[in-house]
């Protein structure tokens, strides 16, 4: 033992963690390893700002800084090309010869930088979202460009063929409509005649989804539309982003157009829908409905940003002016928080609250096994929208009545099954299939939303993990999304569609057989798993033994799980979100609450958890530096470890940058919920790693581990944490979680860890120099100032 501990010594005395320091600042007793980084450390110090803006009398420490200064505030003096500077530059490079090169439409978003700016300033969500805009636009016109040439040599190579040229034939994707991540076009601008409208009176009351008959299929609407578009996932090429199996376009197929409201009478049709519905008049007196454009913009941002998260609506038969309206205003509100309009989001949402709650008050009749599935669907989206949005009391309600909810969902599965036996051998028809699997969704949708909660707040399940039996798991999303108005082909997709039941699926995952099915029953199946292993962790009353052996099963069934991903059912349909691998995102969704699932295995904050129920910061991040008392370093916490850099390690490749200002509104809020333990874990596990080099040197999987993380950073960017790699990665991670908030949740857990990081590195005891004038990570200039130049 003496030998190894010896060799060990040696060899970190042969490789030091830090680099050389040998450029001394002037002013105080700071070291740097490259002579540009002290210039600019004393600058700090001598006030000096060299970097001046022509254009302004702003002054900058940075080079960096002023040509950020530059491309934002004066966008339209320079920053950003002019209108005209564009037209100026095509039409010099139309005269030259050679194939034409793809354009960038940024029109929009410069007139989007006009309208909102004030004197010159951009806030911050505009300026996110803006961003996110001209990178899919950029990406989209590459692959206009290439789909372009494609298809002129395809046409060269196809004069002679069977098919007659004077046909119109139109390969590739399905045209579809371009969806905008802010204030698209209202599609009421779309020229056609207006669709038929029923003048019958809606049934609130139905047990089951209303399918209005007499409006075009989504797949009539998609050939009207405009020309198809590509969606990039990410600026790094490391990663991938969606796109059809085959790597063609020609086999993807574009989501259904997201509903609108397409005349003014279809706006009155959901304001007489509430007038029928509210008969307390509790809604009408203090609540007005959004405009035609600003319902369509809600709409469009729910179904574009949010619903592939938790896709359990149907689009296609989702109709505004026929839908119950407390559904549709939870739908709105929902909506309105990825425009960034708050205010209109929570009026939407307590009117939502207001309506489905005095339904259910005054139809005594109904019980949890006759309730219509819209009630389940709207107090499901009111839990969401009051769990995640920041406030403590919206939490105590959703959990108020978790139980209502989980009734609904036993008495719906109840009916379901009923449905589905005296259906017999019998195929549902394309209809019934709309309401059976839009329940089961529901159902699951449910189910996931609880785990989310009792993830972040150790809330007690709701539903249990067991309680799905004999249900089948839900389809593909493109076939849950098909536009095929053909019943036969149809029924062919429906019959060879792998959807296992709940409890095969399950055992197969407990025998180590790779089960078939699809993104969405992944991610139910991961949720199972997640909350098997809560179980275990709370029940004392099992005996030790019992414990560990359960704790391998479940071990080996997450590892199956993980293999499961390579045999999901292929998704052909493109959705314009951006992520870094290729699938839907579900299964993006679906890794994050795999890595913590994994993790809760070894580690388990109850205490941190049941403080994040008060929304206080300051108490979550003394939780949270407490729990390096008990943090100990283990062969099987490295592993853990491992999954923690992978969780750190995406948006570090992708640009923390890119990542904080776009993830907000192309991510779930799955990912930061999941991040929390995980960076925590991180976090912790570096600062004893700092603490205990000299009394208890890392071993051979901890050094490489440590080297690994230490490579996502540059050289001095931990100066600025006191020196602490634990400081930097919490303060990072708190800094990209909180900068574009949809979900007010996201605030609390990136404030949590700024002043979680701000503790760590005022506890500097590992003998480096931390600043005397220390102040709190918030509020330091030179941090905020570096925050740009982080990450390599």
């Amino acid at each position: 033992m003496p030998e190894v501990m010896t060799a060990q010594t040696q060899f970190l005395k042969k490789t030091p963690l830090v680099q050389e320091r040998k450029y001394k600042c002037e002013y105080c007793a700071r070291a740097f390893s490259r002579s540009e980084h002290r210039s600019r450390h004393e600058r700090s110090h001598t006030k000096e700002r060299p970097f001046k803006c022509l254009k302004c009398r702003s002054t900058f420490v940075r080079r960096d800084l002023l040509l950020r200064h530059d491309r934002t505030v004066h966008a339209k003096d320079g920053g950003i090309p002019l209108h005209s500077e564009v037209k100026r530059r095509s039409t010099k490079n139309s005269s030259t010869a050679g194939p034409s090169k793809p354009t960038i439409a940024i029109e929009p978003a410069i007139e989007q930088l006009d309208g909102n700016s004030n004197d010159g300033l951009v806030d911050m969500e505009t300026a996110a979202v803006l961003m996110t805009e001209l990178h899919q636009a950029a990406a989209a016109a590459m692959v206009d460009h290439q789909e372009q040439m494609l298809l002129q040599e395809k046409s060269r190579r196809s004069m002679s063929s069977e098919f007659d040229p004077s046909m119109p034939y139109t390969p590739g994707a399905i045209p579809v409509q371009n969806m905008s991540t802010w204030d698209p076009p209202t599609p009421s601008s779309s020229t056609g005649p207006d669709l038929p409208r029923s003048s019958e009176p809606q049934d609130w009351n139905a047990s089951t989804l209303q399918l209005p008959s007499g409006h075009p299929t989504s797949m009539e609407r998609s050939f009207s539309a405009e020309p198809p578009r590509s969606y990039a996932a990410s600026p790094n090429p490391y990663f991938a982003g969606f796109a059809s199996p085959s790597g063609l376009p020609t086999h993807s197929t574009p989501p259904p157009t997201p509903p609108a409201v397409e005349t003014d009478h279809e706006r009155n049709m959901i304001l007489d829908n509430i007038r029928e519905i509210d008969a307390e008049r509790a809604v009408l007196d203090r609540f007005r409905l959004p405009s035609k454009s600003g319902l369509n913009r809600y709409l469009t941002a729910y179904f574009n940003l949010f619903h592939h998260h938790l896709p359990f609506l149907h689009m296609a038969t989702f109709k505004p002016g026929s839908i119950a309206p407390p559904l549709l205003l939870a739908v709105l509100s929902v909506g309105a928080l990825y425009t960034f309009e708050k205010e209109q989001a929570y009026t939407l949402h307590l009117s939502s609250k207001v309506l489905v709650n005095n339904f259910l008050h005054r139809n005594q009749e109904f019980s949890s096994l006759n309730c219509p599935l819209w009630t389940t669907q709207t107090l499901l989206l009111n839990m969401v929208f009051a769990s995640w949005s920041g406030d403590a009391k919206g939490v105590e309600w959703a959990c108020s009545i978790k139980g209502l909810l989980a009734n609904m969902v036993a008495g719906g599965r109840y009916e379901l099954q009923q449905r589905i036996e005296n259906r017999g051998d019998r195929l549902p028809t394309r209809d019934e299939w709309i309401v059976d699997e839009g329940s089961k969704r529901t159902y699951f949708a449910v189910y996931i939303f609880f785990g989310l909660l009792t993830l972040t707040f150790n809330y007690t399940p709701a539903i249990s993990y067991n309680e799905f039996d004999a249900i089948s798991l839900p389809c593909s999303e493109t076939l849950w999304n098909s536009p095929v108005t053909d019943d036969q082909y149809w029924r062919e997709a429906y019959i060879n569609e792998p959807t296992p039941a709940f409890n095969e699926a399950h055992s197969r995952l407990f025998k180590g057989d790779t089960p078939q099915y699809s993104a969405f029953a992944a991610r139910v199946m991961i949720n199972t798993l997640f909350l098997e292993v809560w179980s275990v962790k709370r029940s004392p009353e099992i005996v030790e033994a019992v414990v560990s052996e359960y704790r391998g099963k479940l071990s080996a069934a997450l590892d199956t799980w993980h293999r499961s991903l390579d045999s999901c059912t292929t998704e052909t349909m493109i959705v314009p979100l951006t992520a870094p691998q290729k699938g839907h995102p579900l299964v993006f969704n679906a890794l994050a609450m795999y890595r913590a699932t994994a993790a809760r295995l070894e580690v388990d904050f109850v205490s941190i958890q049941k403080a994040l129920r008060d929304h206080i910061p300051e108490e979550v991040a003394a939780g949270m530096t407490s729990a390096t008392e008990g943090f100990s370093r283990s062969e099987s916490m490295t592993k853990v470890i491992q999954l923690c850099f992978e969780c750190f390690q995406i948006p570090a490749l992708m640009g923390i940058r890119w990542v904080a200002r776009t993830s907000a509104l192309n991510w779930s809020v799955e990912h930061p919920l999941c991040g929390f333990d995980l960076m925590l874990i991180l976090s912790l596990w570096l600062y004893k790693l700092e603490d205990e080099m000299e009394t208890i040197p890392p071993t051979g999987e901890e050094r490489h581990m440590l080297e690994k993380i230490r490579s996502l950073f540059d050289d001095d960017s931990v100066e600025l944490y006191g020196s602490r790699l634990s400081a930097a990665v919490a303060r990072i991670w708190g800094g990209m979680v909180d900068e574009v908030v949809v979900w007010g949740v996201t605030s609390l857990l990136g404030e949590s860890f700024k002043f979680h990081s701000h503790t760590l590195a005022l506890n500097d005891d590992a003998g480096l120099t931390l600043s005397s004038s220390a102040s709190s990570p918030s509020s330091s200039p030179e941090m905020d100032e570096d925050m740009e130049s982080e990450l390599e």
